[in-house]
């Protein structure tokens, strides 16, 4: 998926999930625009339903599907969390040790990819920190570092990763606001490493900035925070509108409407709608 976007020059929306109604809103969505879609799920959910359990989910939704489905393991930060969703059937899969020293982010890194390789699993690896703009956001560093190109060389080289997620500027959350992001470094990362790159922390940045850093060379781009509010949001209408008496069920079919609503303009900011 993303080497054909970074080849079209668009991006692949990567969407979170935690149940089975989101996850239906955003491959519903990607079939009824035509887009290939990254279902996202990540260390604060495995707890919740288990790392088969959300294979399962996902399974089950994407058979029913006539685009591209992948699923992808966000921002696992030990080893024990990556064995334990490769196992389960994750395909792809991240290993976030951005908050180590370089030396230990390579050796985590390789560790990861040494583990995934032979079972066609693909891995993304993080150098620098994204940070996190709230205490919304569940993932992301207290501080961010951005990331050095020539050290992203080295990394992507002695790693051996499918794709690298960069700091930039970005940061996860929703922004209070607008972030300036270095397309200048962006630009220099990109030609030294030559793989994917991935913004996280996409809700909220401005279409402008989204677009130029697709041009530069952004491949995937993560999106969470804005579907978890939009979830929330709605529930908290239904039970507004009914006096706190609405049945559960109803209450998550407006759920489901609002994450498809954000998974609609999402894919047609980042191009990929159109492309599967």
């Amino acid at each position: 998926m993303l080497e054909e976007a970074q080849r079209g020059r668009y991006a692949v929306g990567a969407f979170n999930y935690c149940n089975a109604e989101t996850a239906q809103a955003i491959v519903e969505t990607g079939c009824r625009l035509r887009s290939p879609v990254l279902l996202l799920t990540g260390p604060w959910e495995v707890p919740l339903l288990g790392a088969k359990a959300l294979v399962e989910i996902a399974e089950s939704v994407a058979a029913g599907a006539d685009v591209p489905v992948c699923l992808h393991l966000d921002h696992a930060d030990n080893l024990e969390l990556v064995a334990e969703c490769i196992e389960a059937g994750f395909p792809s899969v991240m290993m976030d040790a951005s908050a180590h020293d370089f030396e230990e982010n390579v050796r985590l890194t390789k560790a990861v990819v040494d583990m995934a390789r032979p079972k066609g699993v693909t891995v993304e690896g993080e150098l620098g920190a994204v940070g996190r703009v709230d205490d919304w956001a569940v993932e992301g560093a207290h501080g961010a570092s951005l990331t050095d190109p020539v050290q992203a060389a080295e990394f992507v080289a002695r790693t051996g990763i499918d794709a690298l997620a960069a700091a930039i500027g970005n940061a996860h959350g929703i922004y209070p606001q607008r972030p300036v992001l270095d397309f200048e470094r962006l630009e220099a990362i990109r030609e030294a490493t030559g793989v994917p790159l991935v913004l996280h922390g996409g809700s909220g940045t401005e279409p402008d900035q989204l677009h130029r850093a697709i041009d530069i060379g952004i491949s995937k781009v993560n999106v969470a925070s804005e579907l978890g509010r939009a979830f929330l949001s709605a529930i908290e209408q239904a039970m507004a509108k009914s006096n706190g008496k609405v049945w559960y069920a109803h209450a998550l079919v407006e759920a489901k409407a609002a994450v498809a609503a954000v998974a609609v303009r999402w894919m047609r900011e980042l191009g990929c709608a159109g492309k599967a």
